[in-house]
């Protein structure tokens, strides 16, 4: 039996991983899908406070309360923010690290600076005139569980230093139809695909667009079951 840990994208919930969740469920494995902070059914603490370590600390209570160990630790779009900054404090408990579609900063990065300045500008000014300074509505088509996303998460940048973490077994996931779903988005997600190829990280592609959990759940399931059977124990004798 493997532990899970599916953390969502941005202006979702954990409700996006309910497909997959059951699927890896029914296979026998341990499933947490959090939602973050400001987020989802959590949308009621949505404040001008949250930012990308709100985020952080939020998964790594998860562990902490849970008391996980031996974690496969999945980050998908926006989260991959998230798992990189829970890896930089608790790498002892994550077995694996797995990117979804996901943006991989580097270390003093914030997740505009991994799209191009204009995209980044075109947020800030939308939630400006949108969403009371601090938070993005979602961009249409908007369906009713997408929740405005608090922009601090965006612009704060992440000190990835620890030694340990960078141990931590890698793969990265890419939606190859990607760009029908984030049009100029998909580029940043593209190039952190190349470099996980090039850093030697386990690479992997599903035929798929942007959002896997909700379009394609059972392949993306088979997916996750196939990374799980290869994860490492962590967890101290």
């Amino acid at each position: 039996m493997a532990v899970l840990v599916l953390v969502h994208g941005g202006w979702a919930g954990g409700w996006q991983w309910r497909e997959v969740a059951n699927r890896l469920r029914a296979a026998g494995h341990e499933v947490f899908t959090p939602t973050l902070t400001g987020l989802g059914e959590r949308v009621h603490l949505a404040s001008p406070d949250i930012e990308l370590n709100t985020h952080i600390r939020d998964i790594v209570n998860v562990f902490l309360f849970e008391e996980l160990w031996d974690v496969i630790l999945v980050g998908y779009s926006y989260s991959g923010m998230v798992v990189t900054g829970v890896a930089q404090e608790i790498p002892e408990r994550i077995a694996e690290l797995v990117y979804l579609d996901a943006f991989v900063p580097a270390d003093g990065q914030a997740m505009l600076d991994l799209i191009d300045p204009a995209i980044g500008a075109g947020l800030a000014e939308t939630a400006q005139a949108e969403g009371d300074g601090w938070r993005v509505p979602h961009p249409p088509p908007v369906a009713p569980r997408r929740t405005p996303h608090p922009i601090k998460t965006a612009t704060q940048p992440l000190a990835v230093k620890n030694p340990q973490a960078a141990r931590i077994p890698r793969t990265f996931i890419l939606c190859t139809r990607n760009v029908e779903t984030l049009g100029p988005l998909s580029s940043p997600i593209h190039t952190c695909a190349a470099r996980a190829r090039h850093e030697g990280w386990r690479y992997m592609e599903m035929d798929s667009a942007h959002i896997p959990m909700e379009t394609a759940p059972q392949e993306l399931t088979d997916v996750l079951l196939s990374i799980a059977t290869n994860a490492h124990p962590t967890k101290p004798a």
